[in-house]
């Protein structure tokens, strides 16, 4: 897989009905609805649009959104911010850098001890791939996030190994 992570008209016309208006139409799924939003996998997100890195699990928590909440982002070089007035508030949406995908908003109301910042993303506007896939996928330089994370194949310590 290349690194060159950028919005293809291809990309766009195999988007869901679904991705395509929340990423492209800076739309907003409906909380608990969305693929990611109780994902419990170690892993990475990436955009739906590019597959550019955005966020890890390592990173992921439960804000009771009932959204896929992050601390911070894998490098804060993939993602930008613009200011978004639209529902007369302000706000401050989170878009991918290569593809300019909506991805969601960012709040200051995260955990203080990971920063304070709570990237409130859209199922929608990601793909999860699972560390196990992550070399076969092209993303193997994001192992090294999970070197403290047992494999899903690995047993757990409540499990009794024969």
């Amino acid at each position: 897989m290349s690194t060159n992570y950028r919005k293809t008209d291809e990309a766009v016309r195999a988007l869901t009905p679904e991705q395509y208006r929340v990423t492209q139409q800076e739309g907003t799924e409906r909380a608990f609805t969305g693929a990611y939003w109780d994902n419990h996998e170690p892993g990475i997100y990436v955009d739906v649009v590019s597959g550019e890195p955005l966020f890890s699990s390592t990173d992921k928590y439960d804000s009771g959104t009932g959204w896929p909440s992050f601390t911070r982002p894998i490098d804060a070089a993939a993602v930008t911010t613009k200011t978004d007035r639209k529902l007369f508030m302000k706000r401050t949406e989170v878009r991918s850098a290569a593809a300019d995908s909506h991805l969601g908003h960012v709040f200051d109301d995260g955990p203080r001890s990971q920063g304070g910042q709570r990237y409130c993303m859209n199922s929608a506007a990601l793909r999860f791939i699972p560390v196990d896939k992550l070399k076969a996928e092209g993303y193997g330089q994001f192992l090294s996030l999970f070197a403290d994370t047992p494999s899903p194949s690995s047993p757990s310590h409540t499990e009794e190994i024969s």
